[in-house]
Order: structure tokens, then C-alpha cells, then sequence
């Protein structure tokens, strides 16, 4: 047991980190049925036809842009969509933050979870629009009102190198700054992010500030612009992103609105309209164009991004080759027939000779910036005395890169990489079992009229066991296969959160060179074939999968994943428990095994103080790639605090501490999050209103039907559709989840049947919804009006004012007090009312500072024999945090006596 406590020790420090994903019983058992996440057409990009045209028109533009904003969906994606698709500009989007703090409308995942789900959107964005995607290290911490309050959780200077970083990694001539930076954003992170893309601007060339061993080579974009779609009157520049794209067969918008509804935890599905649809931008600075920003016709005026300057960089020679295989791509262009697209991959192939003999010119490229873990100093790749100019190195990685996707294309090759099972065990030492190793089947088709030649392929994020090597010919209409094994060391994880969170408030692993599809393709399962087409070797990638055939889907393709051997989970990250009383709770252990053999585990669990459990350690041997459920009965009296139970799996000597949540949703690649086996007991002294039966309409978001298990109030979930037909007279009180409103019609068209519960002499508590309820009609029963943009208050210490102190609600069966506001988490109040009528009692009063009293986070009215309860307190954060406060005066809530005994 030595070993088990110095595990135990080790968990509680990993217990410091911010919380996972949680899992309610139900769901951790549902987790069995559907492990394996599937790869479905997560914003599929352009095939066939479409594809080669459009690569072939993009070969040769060397123009790139990178836009900035603070969140996913911030950015303007007609805007994107028109530079990437319509004009081929290499695109980028900056988001300082991966959206953590949002509100999740498809789920329950908030916070870290919430994050890894909006950069997975981003990237499905990105997809379909055609643009790379960077974030810097910043964790949305929630709303903030304005700079100043942002600052206070970011490190400026921190967060503005990040940005300085991704500039020179990119080297934009052009940057798109999404907000103004001004208190007219509307919200902190939104005004930093204005306030960081003009600093970056202004400073990536300084290399004083920003040295080069730090943040990489210097780079000076030349133009500096604003987004104006909110204030089109401003604009000094206007593109029509509704431009149809013959090609394609859309317009710009069109597709822009497909990669906007990628946003699906934030419900932004939009219309794909078609017709003229304006982008509006406003120039802010230009060390190049006209004075006059309004004489502007491009995006680019005063800037030549054709090859004329960059040739100029070249001796004489390679400036006679840069002009040849430019001209043999033009004759590739005018030569391409959609219907015989092989006839230009000899053209295609004699001009990436050429270009690939101007880079030849060169030892090497510009260094690029090298991080490792945090606090380790930062590095340049070598350098060399003949290193190309920066410039210069881009527009011939871009172009090069471009022209092997079009030959690709124009050959008919096809790779795929199949293996079978969905998961494998990641080794944990450098000796390599066949047992623990993952056959992956390599497949080559070459549907087109020439035969090209299988040099080789590896596995790309895992190492190798001996395969066989050698070219294979490809025949046209036929296809090769190389068998490979693949082992892991290292699991496939979100690469951002390997270091944590310092101070909570932004990710330590590095930022470096690398943008986002780079960094995961680090970690991912890809095959990497080298392919010799027309003479000219090119790579192609593609994810190992397991493929399936579904009866009703049809083909289904899940990723493949290098998991722990073996992980355990708990149901949550954090429970309530009541203090004080007798306590005995069922507490439901996951373990999986990734081995392809049978593997026998033991489950120990490390309890607090007053808690014992019906057996200290079992025992199951589990089939390959197996799972379990072991339950503990836990039994005993604890005292108020925050509590820590852990639990250890022990197999083949080895004691696994890794718990492991599969986050899954048909639009973005499924991930799993790693996190510690532990849950806390927020240990709570709750007095339990007598007789209370509670029923349930869940919202979005929502973990509040499990807290009131938790803090053992009887309580009974009500599906909206069915609530004509439910029997609502068996409750006390009805509670209705966060923007249950808007997530469910059903709960509009049948919300009389709660207004007449609570005539009968219920309590119906509805907690917060849109900015404005009042677009559902007859939801409220008596006027309450929002402002165009709803107050909130957002810091989530603000002093709080018990207006009725003697009210039930705030006495009964717990009395509320100063105690009950500590501890909160994030923000205290979302959608406020600002005019309320005479007929709710106001009880409480709150503000951020320097802002104006609010009376709306919580109301009560009598409605009929019973009452109606408005809440916009955030208990859907402080629930799940176990917020004390919280489950004190939820108890209150669902305990209000009705007004007629």
C-alpha cells in the first residue's frame, strides 16, 4: 500500500488542475455503447473536378492574410471564404481563445471539454472555407465587460507575444483585426483582441522587444485593416463575398454560411443565401497604397504579390527556371479538361521539377521557432549561410505545396489506411510486444491513365515495427498494399492541454511555428506515403482508420486512437454530498482495456475521512479491448469541505491512474480528454425541504437534475413533448433548465401546462434563457423586459445585497447568507431583466463595479395558488463546480411552500 499512498499523493496534486469533462452514471454506462467515436465528413473540402480546378487557378498567388479576432465564431467567414476560395489568398485565422467559457447548446461539456469542441469546429470551419487556423495560449475565462477586466486574467505581455509569434510564423502582407478594440466591442476579450492584432502589427518587426530566438524571425505586415460589418458607413473597402464561383457551384457566402453552421455548440446555423452579399473593411494603417484609404480599390493596392519581387531575389539562372514553370503551369491551366485531367500531370510534373530546382538554390529555408516544454528556452532551426529570404521561402513552400495536390489530383492516386480495431495501447516502456502492436493495412488506387510507383509509407505520430520496403509499380485501375505494425508511445490528446493551465487562465504548452492542423497532425494517426508520379516524388496523407459498414449510415470510418492501456473513470470530476447526516451513495467505476488480450485489473479506491466502502479492492479480468463496470457502495458521515476520493487500477505490476472522456458529435473528429481518476465531494451542510419532489426540464448545459440527486432530493426528469400528457400534480415544484427555451419547441407551445402547475399551488422555478424571453410569447406570466444586450454580471465575486432577507426563499429551509456568495465561479449572473414588473418581488441586488444595481437575479411572483421563480443566477456553472452556496439555495428553491395551504 506504500506504493497506492504515494499514488494517492501524486493525484491530489493532479487533482489541482482544472476540471474534466463530467459524466453522470447513466452516461458513463451509456459510454460502453458507443466508444468508438466515427469519423463521419467533418466539412469534407472539394474533390474531383472542383478540387483540381480550384488548385490549379490558386498555383502562383503569393498574397496571404491573417485575420484576428478572440473566440471561434468570431471570425468573419464571408470574408475568409472570399480570399481563400474566390482570390486563392492563403488565409488564417487567429482566435486568442479556443471558446472555453462559452454556453454549449448540444451538450452538457463546459469549460476545458467546451474548448476541445470549438477548436474542432474551427477547424471544420476551416475545411470548408479554405483558411489555416492559430490560437494563442489564452483560456476564455467567460464574459468580461472590457479590457482592463480581461488583462487582469491575461498576461498582456504574454498573450500579445503569442500573437507576435503566429504573425511571423505566417508572415501575412495583410492583417484583419474582426473588432475594434474599442468598448463598442461589446465584450473584453473581443476589445483585446482588437487592441493585440494593431500591437502585433505595429511590433512583429521589432526584434528588441520580441527577439528572434523567442519569436522567430522578424516579419512587417504592410496593411492594417478593421472589420466593418457592423458599421458598413465606415467602411473604406468593400468586397461582394455573394460572388459566384462557377467551379464550385456556389457562391462565397454560400459556402461561408456552411462553415459558420460548423459553430453547432454555439447554434449558429445560418442561411445559405445567395445573391450579392457585402464584406465590409476599413483601413487603419498601410506603410504601402494610396494616403487616402478611400481611393482604394484592392485589398492588396501598393502591394505586388506577383512573383516580379521575389524573382528579383534570385541569381539568373533560377530566375529562368521560376519563369518556365510558371509559364508550363499556365499552359496546364488553359490545357485542364475536367473530364481527362491526366493529360496535364506531365505538364504539372515538369513544372514542380523546375520550381523544386529554384528552392534547390537554397541549403535551406528561414529558420523557424522550436518550443519545448514550458520554461525551457525557446530555439531557431539550424541556419545556413545560403538561407532563402523569408518571402521568398513562403510563396515557394506555398506554391510547391500546391502543385503536388494538383498532381495528386490530375493522377487519380488514391491512399487509404486501414486497421482492425478502432484503439490500441500506448507501451510504456521502449520494448515493443507484437501483442500491443497495430497492423495497418496501406492501400494505393491509381484510378488514372498512368502508372506511378509506391516508394514507401510510415505511420506519421507512432513508431514502426518492420515491414516490407521497396517500390511497388501502380498500374492504371489497380492498387498496392503495404502492411505496416504500429506501436505508440504516447496517446493521442489535445496537444494544448499536456502542461496545464497557469493561474487558470491560459494553457503553458508553448506556441510555436506550427498552426493548428500541424500541431495535431503531431499527434494524430496518419499515413504517409511517398508516391512517384510522372517522376516527381510527392507525400500523401490520410488517417488510419477502422472502417465498418453500418446497415443504416453505410460506411463508417473511426479514427484510429493510441489510448492508455488501461483507464478509469468515475462518473464525475466533482459531486455534492451532504455534511454532517448519514450519507450512502452507489459510486460507479469505468475501467477499459485497450489490449488486444485479456488483461486482469484491480480497482482500489482512496476515500476521505468518514466515508467506508462495502470492499476495498476488486478484481475483474477484462476481454480484449474490454470494459467494466465495478460499483462501491460508500457509506459513512463526512465534514463540511471540499473532499477527495480517488481511484487506482493496478495491472501486470503497473498502477493506472488515467481517466479518459470521449468527446463525440457527428460534425467534428471525435477526441478523448485525459484527465486524473479522482472526483472531489464538495461536502455540504443542507437542510432538505420536507416532502420536496421535484421534476426536471433539462436545458443546455445543464448538470442540475444531477446535483439535486446528489443532495438527495427526490427528483424525476420531464420530457417537454410529453408534458400534456404527464401527470404534473405528483410534484412539488417543476424546475426548468437554462435556455431550455430555445432548445426545445415542444417546452414553448406546452409551457401553459407549467403556468397552470403553479396556479394549482406548485412552484415552477425557470432559470435563465435568451437575452430576450420575450421572443417566445406567453412564456413569462408577467412583463419583464431585456435591454438590446442583456446585463450580466460578470465578476463572479461581486457583492451581493439581500433585498427581502426574511422571504422563504432565502430562510427555509436554509437561511442564505454572506457564506452562501463565496466560492462562485466565473460570473454570478447571465440575462438579467432591466424593467421588471411591480409583481415580482426583487431579493436580490448585484453589480459589477462602476456599473449600475441589478434587482434581477431572483424573482418571485405569486402566480395563482403557487409561485413563479425567474432565476439568472449562473447556478448552471456553480452546480457543477459545487458551489456550497448553490446547492443551499437550490434546495430553498424547489422548497418554496405554496402561497394556499
Amino acid at each position: 500500500m506504500r506504493r497506492a499512498s504515494r499514488v494517492y499523493t501524486t493525484m491530489k496534486r493532479i487533482m489541482q488542475r482544472p476540471m474534466q469533462r463530467t459524466m453522470s452514471a447513466a452516461a458513463l454506462a451509456a459510454a460502453f455503447v458507443a466508444s468508438a467515436p466515427v469519423l463521419h465528413a467533418q466539412g469534407a473540402p472539394d474533390r474531383g473536378a472542383a478540387a483540381l480546378g480550384s488548385t490549379l487557378a490558386g498555383i502562383g498567388t503569393t498574397a496571404r492574410v491573417l485575420t484576428v479576432a478572440a473566440h471561434p465564431d468570431d471570425e468573419d467567414t464571408p470574408v475568409i471564404a472570399w480570399l481563400a476560395k474566390g482570390r486563392h489568398v492563403e488565409t488564417a485565422y487567429l482566435s486568442l481563445t479556443r471558446g472555453d467559457g462559452g454556453q454549449n447548446l448540444i451538450g452538457n461539456e463546459l469549460g476545458e471539454a467546451l474548448g476541445a469542441i470549438r477548436t474542432q469546429e474551427l477547424l471544420s470551419a476551416r475545411r470548408i472555407d479554405g483558411a489555416t487556423q492559430y490560437f494563442t495560449r489564452a483560456y476564455d475565462f467567460g464574459f468580461s465587460k472590457n479590457a482592463e477586466e480581461t488583462y487582469q486574467h491575461w498576461p498582456k505581455d504574454t498573450i500579445l507575444g503569442d500573437v507576435v509569434r503566429v504573425v511571423r510564423a505566417f508572415r501575412p502582407h495583410v492583417m484583419i483585426g474582426f473588432f475594434s478594440g474599442t468598448p463598442r466591442d461589446g465584450h473584453g476579450h473581443h476589445q483585446v483582441s482588437g487592441l493585440l492584432a494593431r500591437e502585433a502589427y505595429d511590433l512583429a518587426g521589432d526584434t528588441v522587444r520580441f527577439p528572434v530566438k523567442d519569436f522567430g524571425l522578424p516579419w512587417t505586415p504592410q496593411k492594417f485593416y478593421r472589420s466593418a460589418r457592423q458599421f458598413p458607413d465606415s467602411a473604406s473597402l468593400r468586397v461582394n463575398t455573394g460572388e459566384f464561383d462557377a467551379l464550385l457551384g456556389r457562391s462565397y457566402y454560400e459556402i461561408a454560411a456552411e462553415s459558420r453552421s460548423q459553430h453547432k455548440s454555439q447554434g449558429f446555423g445560418v442561411l445559405q443565401r445567395k445573391g450579392v452579399m457585402w464584406g465590409y473593411l476599413s483601413r487603419e494603417a498601410s506603410r504601402v497604397g494610396p494616403a487616402d484609404a478611400r481611393a482604394e480599390r484592392s485589398l492588396f493596392d501598393g502591394i505586388d504579390t506577383t512573383w516580379a519581387p521575389l524573382r528579383a531575389q534570385l541569381p539568373a539562372p533560377a530566375q529562368l527556371m521560376l519563369d518556365s514553370a510558371l509559364l508550363t503551369v499556365s499552359a496546364a491551366r488553359a490545357a485542364y479538361r475536367a473530364d481527362a485531367p491526366a493529360t496535364i500531370v506531365p505538364m504539372l510534373a515538369s513544372a514542380m521539377r523546375q520550381l523544386r530546382s529554384v528552392r534547390g538554390v537554397y541549403r535551406s529555408g528561414p529558420a523557424i521557432l522550436i518550443t519545448g516544454r514550458p520554461g525551457a528556452p525557446s530555439s531557431l532551426s539550424s541556419r545556413s549561410a545560403n538561407e532563402a529570404p523569408p518571402a521568398l521561402w513562403e510563396a515557394l513552400r506555398t506554391t510547391l505545396a500546391r502543385m503536388e495536390q494538383a498532381l495528386v489530383l490530375a493522377s487519380g492516386v488514391v491512399v487509404e489506411a486501414t486497421a482492425p480495431r478502432a484503439t490500441f495501447p500506448v507501451r510504456e516502456s521502449v520494448k515493443v510486444e507484437v501483442n500491443d502492436s497495430l497492423p495497418v493495412t496501406i492501400t494505393v488506387f491509381n484510378r488514372g491513365a498512368a502508372p506511378v510507383l509506391l516508394r514507401n509509407a510510415s505511420v506519421a505520430g507512432l513508431g514502426l515495427r518492420p515491414g516490407e520496403t521497396g517500390d511497388i509499380a501502380v498500374a492504371p485501375d489497380s492498387a498496392a498494399t503495404l502492411n505496416r505494425w504500429a506501436v505508440a508511445f504516447a496517446s493521442n490528446s489535445p496537444w494544448w492541454r499536456a502542461y496545464g493551465r497557469k493561474q487558470q487562465d491560459w494553457f503553458q504548452a508553448p506556441i510555436d511555428a506550427r498552426n493548428e492542423s500541424q500541431q495535431e497532425t503531431q499527434r494524430a494517426s496518419l499515413v504517409l506515403a511517398q508516391l512517384e508520379i510522372a517522376g516527381q516524388l510527392v507525400s500523401v496523407s490520410t488517417p488510419v482508420v477502422y472502417r465498418y459498414a453500418d446497415p443504416i449510415k453505410g460506411d463508417m470510418q473511426v479514427p484510429v486512437s493510441a489510448v492508455p492501456g488501461i483507464t478509469i473513470n468515475l462518473a464525475n470530476s466533482m459531486e455534492y454530498i451532504r455534511a454532517g447526516v448519514p450519507v450512502e451513495r452507489i459510486i460507479p467505476v469505468r475501467i477499459q482495456s485497450s489490449y488486444p488480450h485479456e488483461a486482469k485489473v484491480t480497482v482500489n479506491l482512496e476515500l476521505p475521512p468518514g466515508l467506508t466502502a462495502d470492499s476495498v479492492a476488486r478484481t475483474r479480468t477484462l476481454a480484449p479491448d474490454g470494459s467494466a463496470i465495478l460499483q462501491f457502495r460508500v457509506r459513512g458521515t463526512v465534514k463540511e469541505g471540499q473532499l477527495q476520493l480517488v481511484a487506482l487500477a493496478l495491472h501486470d505490476g503497473a498502477m493506472s491512474t488515467n481517466g479518459a472522456y470521449l468527446i463525440q458529435y457527428e460534425h467534428i473528429t471525435p477526441m478523448r480528454l485525459y484527465g486524473a481518476s479522482g472526483m472531489y465531494l464538495s461536502a455540504v451542510n443542507v437542510k432538505l425541504p420536507p416532502r420536496a419532489r421535484v421534476g426536471y426540464i433539462a436545458g443546455v448545459g445543464d448538470k442540475g437534475i444531477e446535483a439535486l440527486e446528489q443532495l438527495d432530493i427526490a427528483v424525476e426528469q420531464i420530457e417537454p413533448s410529453l408534458l400534456t400528457s404527464t401527470n404534473l400534480s405528483r410534484f412539488t415544484s417543476i424546475i426548468v433548465g437554462p435556455r431550455a427555451y430555445e432548445a426545445n419547441e415542444s417546452l414553448v407551445r406546452n409551457n401553459a401546462r407549467l403556468l397552470d402547475f403553479a396556479k394549482q399551488g406548485g412552484t415552477l422555478v425557470v432559470q435563465y434563457g435568451a437575452q430576450n424571453m420575450n421572443q417566445f410569447p406567453g412564456v413569462v406570466p408577467y412583463p419583464l423586459q431585456w435591454a438590446p444586450r442583456a446585463e450580466r454580471v460578470t465578476m463572479e465575486s461581486a457583492p451581493v445585497t439581500i433585498l427581502q432577507p426574511t422571504n422563504p426563499l432565502l430562510t427555509t429551509p436554509n437561511r442564505i447568507g454572506p457564506a452562501d456568495w463565496d466560492a462562485w465561479v466565473q460570473e454570478r449572473a447571465t440575462y438579467m431583466p432591466s424593467t421588471i414588473d411591480r409583481r415580482y418581488t426583487r431579493l436580490l441586488r448585484m453589480n459589477d463595479p462602476e456599473e449600475p444595481v441589478n434587482d434581477g437575479g431572483l424573482l418571485v411572483a405569486p402566480l395563482g395558488k403557487g409561485r413563479y421563480i425567474y432565476v439568472t443566477l449562473a447556478l448552471f456553472r456553480q452546480l457543477p463546480a459545487g458551489v456550497p452556496g448553490a446547492a443551499r439555495l437550490i434546495a430553498n428553491l424547489v422548497g418554496a411552500v405554496p402561497l394556499v395551504q
